[in-house]
């Protein structure tokens, strides 16, 4: 089995706002927060934060957020844990952090319970505790989270935190791939290109690679060129294999530079032009017309 992506961490912010805030919504949403409602203290926190309406204020955001954050809203202390974390309008502390955390994720925050999750698999604040790391990202997979679906994968495919079980990877693994999470959909790529808890099928393993190499994936263009060069799950297409390795050699991948100047020199004349030709269209078109 190709090498699996490291666990990828992610820190979002609840948005409580699309498009622009105008002066009027500003007065608006903090006339109801200076009167009490807590999701309005939210937003105005996130109009602080994101400079929506009035000028950026990282302190201001967080007054904001702890007001509602103290009368037990969930998104409010998600937010101002995330401060703590970030360290953003307030001194980092993480042991703050995760007691925010753990306020919002107990109500059932997804976000607040992914984070959790990471803290607790980083000895962030709290010790390292794999089993507890899994939990958490278990009860935020299950709400959808696809970033916690993906860990929750990775950690069945390590055995770590759980016994290892690739049928229960695979699963993880599948629900984010579903939501476009690039990582997942390599991984999954990976689970059938091996036939690691799910029957070998090196098709489906090129539309998963696919779908991650029109992300920018370097490591799936790198699995996709191989696809291409070895006729696994697709027709073998020396020209198609040199635009997937050329775009994963311009993002840095140095296997991916080898391979393409290796097959390089078993393409024509005309053939490696056309690869040229297309290698450009493929990184013009941000990895949507490469083929």
């Amino acid at each position: 089995m190709k090498t699996l992506l490291n666990t990828t961490f992610l820190f979002l912010l609840i948005i409580g706002f699309s498009g622009g805030v105008s002066g009027q919504d500003f007065q608006e949403t903090k006339r109801l927060a200076e009167r009490g409602l807590a999701f309005a203290q939210v937003n105005l926190g996130l109009m602080y934060d994101n400079g929506e309406g009035v000028p950026e204020n990282d302190a201001e955001a967080v007054r904001w957020y702890r007001l509602a954050a103290e009368q037990g809203y969930a998104s409010g202390q998600y937010n101002l844990a995330l401060m703590y974390d970030l360290g953003e309008g307030i001194p980092e502390d993480d042991a703050e952090a995760v007691r925010w955390y753990r306020l919002a994720a107990e109500q059932g925050n997804a976000s607040a319970q992914f984070n959790l999750g990471n803290i607790y698999f980083n000895g962030t604040g709290v010790p390292e505790n794999e089993a507890e790391a899994v939990k958490w990202y278990r009860l935020a997979a299950e709400q959808g989270n696809a970033s916690a679906q993906y860990n929750l994968g990775v950690m069945f495919t390590n055995g770590t935190g759980v016994p290892e079980n690739d049928a229960e990877a695979v699963r993880w693994y599948q629900l984010a791939a579903e939501q476009g999470n690039a990582s997942a959909q390599y991984n999954l790529g990976n689970m059938y290109d091996s036939g690691e808890g799910v029957p070998e099928n090196d098709a489906e393993a090129v539309r998963w690679y696919r779908l991650a190499a029109e992300q920018g994936l370097s490591a799936a263009q790198l699995n996709l060129g191989y696809s291409y060069a070895n006729g696994e799950g697709v027709q073998q297409n020396n020209v198609r294999a040199y635009v997937w390795w050329s775009a994963g050699a311009a993002q840095g991948d140095e296997n991916a530079r080898g391979n393409r100047d290796i097959i390089s020199d078993r393409l024509t004349p005309d053939q490696l032009a056309r690869g040229q030709e297309m290698a450009t269209r493929c990184f013009e078109s941000d990895y949507q017309d490469c083929e």
